[in-house]
């Protein structure tokens, strides 16, 4: 879930200033650059109206949601797409392929596709990404074998990875620091962790009525009825593409040599290798912070989708429930982080308050405050919810308790997700989005290979034992955020790169 960090483009400059190419002037036109028109210039996407950032952050939110459903709306139908394809989950979980595929070709993807999102744009790249996503659902409803189905989620899963980062970019580009953008960051990794714990509950509902083959079919229906919503409603967001195109305008209209800075930058591979792979990677072998942070929110992430998996088991074992019955109930995982955005705006509050008592930085809030929810919501939410889960599994108990567990859960893996974003943008400030990136390898990979242990896990540990397992894990990252919350401070002094940024915000 990388959150773009991306710095104010507003510029006091003229519409254009002039730097001289060549000392000839005789024999070649001198070239300009475009910038913004002061201040308040209102191409630029911080000085868009209230109304259209509103409406272009909830359609980009929106959409987050729709797609992430595609990555695991299918687990409902495990077992008849193992029937359809002779496939068993006797010796090991190969009904989960798809999803593990899903997931790889969304940890790649994007670590490729935004650098050159950075140069075509945000509408263009969504425009053809999504639909390229729709088409490549087509062989998925009709395979004839197992392979296909996997081997095309790797596509499908690539480009929902890139259009989930694309609405990353999209917040951070049209709002400033503040409320906004903090509720449009919370709001968008709600849509993200609520979309993958719909997808059982929706693909249950297709699988009642119909077969397997309509998950597919549906979603291609859907999203291809919501294209046209996205051409009409989705402006360009990055600022220099939007420069490029007035300045692509000025040299039609007038004849002159002018272009955005932008036009005239070019970025190497190697440059593009070292923000997408050597920085994170070194920050999560060199940066405590973003190493234990990344295994809180992996952790978050791969639990939802080992709910797709034990969910199934604990319900069907313990209530003899059908996969109809195995899906909705997933549902309640959703109520718990809708609760959890919520109560997301108090957490704001709170941190937004604690800039007066900021001595470092007076009038900046301090990042530990994005921390204050996460710490009971981990160790209630997250720990207590996965505990509940499992000592309320028995067939004596009625279906609604453990259920109520599912919520609980919900609302901490959202506080805790939010909250890992939320600190790591912060903290890192400049180097947030290499931070965040070392943050999101960690939940791909949790995401991908956690849940291949779940049926395994479940059957020989039992119900009670393999949830708590669980629990023991929540409960050793939830003292995270608190070493963070008391030595907070102390770990960013001794930090390079944290110590950097605070000396460029300066």
């Amino acid at each position: 879930m990388v959150v773009g960090h991306r710095g104010d483009p507003t510029s006091t400059d003229d519409s254009c200033s002039a730097t001289p190419s060549t000392p000839d002037r005789s024999t070649m036109q001198e070239e300009k650059f475009v910038d913004w028109h002061g201040p308040s210039d209102p191409q630029n996407p911080f000085n868009w109206p209230q109304t259209k950032k509103w409406r272009v952050t909830l359609l980009a939110c929106f959409m987050t949601f729709v797609v992430q459903i595609s990555g695991t709306a299918m687990t409902s139908a495990a077992a008849q797409i193992n029937q359809s394809f002779s496939v068993s989950d006797e010796h090991f979980p190969n009904s989960y392929w798809p999803i593990l595929s899903w997931n790889l070709g969304g940890a790649a993807a994007p670590l490729f596709g935004l650098p050159l999102m950075e140069n075509f744009g945000v509408r263009l790249s969504y425009l053809i990404i999504y639909p390229t996503m729709t088409i490549f659902l087509l062989p998925q409803a009709f395979a004839q074998n197992f392979a296909t189905l996997v081997g095309t989620r790797i596509i499908t899963g690539g480009c929902t990875g890139v259009l989930a980062n694309i609405t990353s970019g999209i917040v951070s580009d049209i709002w400033r620091d503040g409320k906004a953008k903090s509720f449009g960051t919370s709001l968008y990794i709600w849509c993200l962790l609520a979309g993958l714990s719909m997808g059982p509950v929706i693909g249950s509902v297709v699988l009642h009525y119909t077969s397997w083959r309509w998950i597919f079919l549906s979603q291609i229906i859907f999203y291809s009825f919501l294209f046209p919503l996205l051409a009409v409603g989705l402006p360009e967001i990055r600022p220099d593409v939007i420069l490029a195109l007035r300045a692509r305008h000025l040299r039609k209209s007038t004849g002159l040599q002018i272009y955005a800075r932008a036009e005239k930058q070019s970025t190497s591979i190697i440059n593009v290798l070292r923000e997408t792979l050597i920085r994170p990677t070194r920050m999560l072998c060199t940066e405590g912070v973003v190493l234990s942070f990344g295994l809180w929110s992996a952790f978050c992430v791969g639990t939802a989708f080992m709910f797709t998996q034990s969910i199934t088991q604990v319900y069907s074992g313990l209530y003899g429930w059908s996969f109809f019955g195995t899906g909705l109930v997933q549902s309640a995982v959703v109520i718990g982080e809708l609760i959890g955005l919520g109560v997301q705006l108090a957490q704001d509050e709170l941190y937004f308050r604690s800039a007066k008592r900021n001595s470092e930085e007076p009038g900046k809030p301090i990042p530990e405050a994005r921390l204050y929810l996460s710490i009971p919501a981990s160790f209630l939410g997250l720990t207590g919810g996965l505990f509940y889960f499992a000592w309320t599994s028995f067939p004596t108990i009625p279906w609604t308790i453990p259920t109520i567990a599912l919520a609980f859960v919900g609302f901490g893996m959202f506080c805790c997700t939010t909250a890992v974003t939320g600190y790591l943008m912060d903290a890192y400030a400049k180097y947030a989005a290499s931070a965040v990136a070392g943050a999101v390898f960690l939940e791909n990979a949790f995401a991908a290979f956690l849940p291949l242990a779940t049926q395994s896990m479940y059957r020989t540990l039992g119900f009670h034992w393999a949830s708590s397992v669980l629990g023991f894990i929540a409960l050793a990252l939830s003292f995270v955020p608190v070493v963070l919350v008391v030595y907070g401070k102390r770990i960013r002094e001794k930090s390079p790169f944290m110590r950097e940024s605070a000396y460029e915000q300066q």
